[in-house]
């Protein structure tokens, strides 16, 4: 059966479309991309630093958000996706990180690379901290209110995700995501990364850690990267004939999402594509065939 997207994009020399109404969209891993945005924010307010240690940790935030700190992840625990999988109940906080023993680091920081989505939790954590609001009012006062993005928002329970574009059918708690899971329009994504990566959020020294890559490899076998690295809350790296790609994927219970901003092309532009399917390749193959459309 053909794949069907929800899709928006704009070119980087043009106003954005004028909005229109259209279903919100589980964000998954492109959520990591608005919580290092939030927290570079914090940064440039210097209420939060980027290369001291972090919480008496002996790693930074910018070794959080480019998944360098050595923090394990709940993603290779069976017992994780066992849970899910019999629909339980999210684990409180102090289970899961008892259970992913988060304070043991996989390695030094900087010595290798490891995507980790505790890593994450614990700068969602750190915003809500500085700011004393929950993460979704933290993000929207960040980031999303100035750029009047009026559809995004923090899924927190089963309900929430029933409301967006394909529903719920698997009765998946958003809750399991514990960095937050965002919800929004293809177009108020498009907007999002395209106001980030033209200097609309942060200032140009920020915006520039942010993209600074470390490189990880080749190819992805089913997938159009054909070289990959990740910056700041950003996967990055050149896309088979879009060129240069900067953005996130993400996959979880019945769709995936990849938002990419392509600047190789003659009309450079941001392309965001969500799918109802079980492998990121389809939407990053969407993005990549409407980038060059």
């Amino acid at each position: 059966m053909k794949t069907s997207f929800i899709s928006a994009q704009i070119n980087s020399i043009e106003e954005p479309a004028s909005r229109v109404q259209r279903p919100r969209v589980p964000w998954w891993s492109f959520t990591k991309t608005a919580l290092a945005a939030a927290a570079l924010r914090l940064v440039a307010q210097e209420r939060l630093t980027l290369d001291e240690t972090f919480d008496d940790r002996p790693y930074t935030l910018r070794q959080l958000l480019q998944h360098r700190a050595g923090v394990p992840d709940y993603g290779s625990l069976p017992s994780y996706h066992a849970a899910v999988q019999r629909g339980e109940k999210p684990w409180d906080v102090g289970e899961l990180l008892d259970r992913v023993r988060a304070d043991r680091l996989e390695f030094e920081p900087d010595c290798g690379w490891r995507y980790s989505n505790i890593g994450y939790f614990f700068v969602r954590r750190k915003i809500e901290e500085i700011t004393g609001h929950d993460i979704g009012s933290a993000l929207r006062h960040l980031v999303f209110d100035a750029l009047r993005l009026d559809s995004v928002r923090v899924l927190t329970a089963a309900d929430d995700l029933a409301d967006t574009a394909w529903g719920n059918e698997q009765g998946y708690d958003p809750g399991w995501v514990y960095h937050g899971l965002l919800a929004g329009t293809a177009d108020d994504a498009a907007r999002f990364l395209h106001e980030l990566m033209s200097g609309g959020v942060l200032p140009d020294e920020l915006l520039t850690e942010m993209i600074k890559s470390v490189p990880l490899g080749g190819g992805l076998r089913n997938r159009p990267w054909e070289k990959t690295g990740y910056g700041l809350g950003l996967m990055i790296g050149q896309m088979a004939l879009a060129g240069a790609a900067f953005g996130h994927s993400g996959a979880g219970p019945g769709s995936v999402s990849a938002v990419y901003h392509f600047n190789d092309l003659i009309t450079p532009r941001t392309v965001a594509a969500f799918a109802q399917a079980d492998a990121e390749g389809a939407a990053e193959f969407e993005v990549t065939r409407l980038a060059c459309s």
